[in-house]
């Protein structure tokens, strides 16, 4: 996402190729985008760059928004079946593939059953256009639902030392007991959690931090307690607070991959080095001792998206 919308200006189609390609090198294998980023620029990036090493690499790209073609205005979210199919028509394109890896409903939509979503994405899986399918930010009846149409492989959900809601609400219990991959989303708090900001980080209007309330100066200087507790982990262990914060992601489960973006190579270096921290039980512990005792300031999201997350869909009677 970061490499086409949300944190500044876009990086340049030639530098966001030459960076993922830089990743293939290093070993990573598993790359992650969507219809909604840029919209449709992200994916014409991953496409290109990952193209001569298709074969190597797993893709995933989500849908669920009612974008217009032409104008690329987000309409909102949206996953009546002819739209998926349209979606997935538009992903293959761009990411110059004949089969989407894992394909996620990016939001809930609470006017469609999410038994018509499951059930057009499994009809996809027969066409041989999508291998698996993958939610993101559902609730957990909704989950379960899904799960008994079409088996969902993955979800994707906000997930970090400062965002532990999956832990609470039901979602990482059922990702235990169902067999689902969780993998998290904005794993280093959308850049916070590396150190790199403070109170008087100045964001900038194209950045969409500026616009939430955990992003507020007030929240940051409140939240700092945080990057503080990592740093001083980390400082032990020849570790970055970005490295521990992920290294701390990576101890919850087996089966939760991270997927941490970023624009810059030497932050990609930094972030890939975070697999070989190990933490013991008594660092896991410590962390856990030490966050408990801090109180998170301010909402992950603004009110729009808030109310975009953790949703249920209708009955399929609906």
């Amino acid at each position: 996402m970061g490499i086409s919308q949300s944190y500044g200006q876009p990086l340049p189609k030639a530098e966001g190729i030459a960076l993922i390609r830089a990743a293939v090198e290093r070993g990573v294998t598993f790359f992650d985008t969507a219809e909604v980023y840029g919209p449709f620029t992200s994916e014409d990036v991953v496409g290109e760059a990952l193209a001569p090493v298709r074969d190597q690499v797993v893709i995933a790209t989500k849908f669920g928004f009612d974008i217009d073609f032409a104008t690329r205005e987000n309409r909102g979210v949206t996953s009546r079946p002819e739209r998926i199919r349209q979606a997935v028509e538009g992903s293959l394109k761009r990411l110059r593939i004949d089969t989407i890896d894992l394909l996620y409903q990016h939001r809930v939509d609470p006017a469609v059953p999410i038994e018509d979503v499951a059930g057009t994405v499994k009809q996809l899986i027969a066409e041989g256009k999508v291998k698996h399918f993958g939610l993101s930010e559902p609730g957990v009846a909704t989950l379960r639902r899904a799960h008994a149409v079409q088996p969902v492989t993955t979800l994707q959900n906000e997930y970090s030392l400062w965002t532990r809601g999956v832990e609470t609400n039901g979602i990482l219990a059922t990702c235990d007991e169902l067999g689902i991959g969780l993998v998290p989303y904005s794993p280093l708090g959308k850049g916070f959690l590396t150190g790199a900001m403070n109170k008087d980080t100045r964001l900038g209007d194209d950045d969409f931090r500026s616009n939430l309330p955990r992003f507020s100066p007030e929240a940051r200087e409140k939240n700092q307690a945080l990057v503080d507790l990592l740093k001083r982990i980390g400082a032990g262990r020849n570790a970055t607070p970005a490295q521990i914060a992920l290294a701390w992601l990576l101890a919850q489960r087996p089966y939760i991959v991270p997927i941490p973006g970023t624009t810059k190579l030497h932050r990609l270096e930094e972030n890939l080095g975070a697999a070989s921290v190990e933490l013991s039980q008594a660092d896991l512990q410590e962390i856990e001792q030490a966050a408990a005792q801090i109180h998170i300031e301010g909402e992950r999201y603004a009110p729009p998206q808030l109310a975009m997350v953790g949703r249920d869909a209708p009955p399929a009677n609906h």
